[in-house]
C-alpha cells in the first residue's frame, strides 16, 4: 500500500482520492482552533502561499482527540481559519488520528514515517508533559497532540514527521530540498 492507495472526506461531502495528490510534496497536518499551537495556521498559510504554485499541498485535518480543542463542525472550523488566519488550503473532515476509529491515512503516516523531530531541550520537555495530557495517545508512534506535522515527498514517501513544537517555518527547508 501506499499513501495513494487511500481517500479522505473532504470537508463538505465527498472523498479526496489521495492518488490526486501524485507528483506534489504534501504538508500533511492535524489540527485544532483552540490549542495553545493554533497560531502555527499562519505559518502553514506563510508556506502554502511560499510553494504551493511550485507543487506543496498543505492537508489540514481538524482533530477533537487533544483536550477537546476542535470543537465546532466541519464548517465552524472553515470559518474560524479562513477569518482569523486568512487560510487559503482547505480544511478536511474532522478526523480522529489514534486509536480504533483512526483515519486510515494516520495509520499510514504513523507507520511509514521516520522518528519524530524535537527541537531543543525546551522543547523536549514541552512534549514531554503534552503526551502525559494526552488520552488517545497509547502506543509509541501514536500522535502525542495537535499540529504533528507529516512532509510526503513526490513520490509519496513520508520524509519527515515533526512534533507541534516545530513551526512551519523550520521544516521550510526541507520543503524546498524536495520541491
Amino acid at each position: 500500500m501506499s499513501i495513494y492507495d487511500y481517500k479522505v472526506n473532504k470537508r463538505r461531502e465527498g472523498q479526496l482520492d489521495m492518488a490526486e495528490m501524485k507528483g506534489k510534496v504534501m504538508l500533511i497536518v492535524n489540527t485544532a482552533t483552540g490549542c495553545g499551537f493554533t497560531p502555527q495556521y499562519e505559518g502553514l498559510e506563510k508556506l502554502y502561499e511560499s510553494y504551493h504554485d511550485k507543487g506543496l499541498e498543505v492537508l489540514d485535518f481538524p482533530c477533537n482527540q487533544f483536550g477537546n480543542q476542535a470543537p465546532g463542525d466541519d464548517t465552524e472550523i472553515h470559518q474560524f481559519c479562513t477569518a482569523k488566519y486568512k487560510t487559503q488550503f482547505d480544511q478536511l473532515a474532522k478526523i480522529e488520528v489514534n486509536g480504533e476509529n483512526e483515519c486510515p491515512v494516520y495509520t499510514y503516516l504513523k507507520a511509514n514515517s521516520p522518528a519524530e523531530r524535537v527541537d531543543g531541550i525546551k522543547n523536549k520537555a514541552i512534549m514531554k508533559s503534552v503526551e502525559k495530557l494526552s488520552k488517545s495517545c497509547k502506543a509509541e508512534n501514536d500522535i502525542k497532540w495537535n499540529f504533528t506535522k507529516f512532509l510526503v515527498d513526490r513520490e509519496g514517501n513520508v520524509v519527515g514527521r515533526y512534533s507541534p513544537t516545530c513551526a512551519p517555518k523550520d521544516i521550510e527547508e526541507d520543503i524546498k530540498k524536495i520541491l
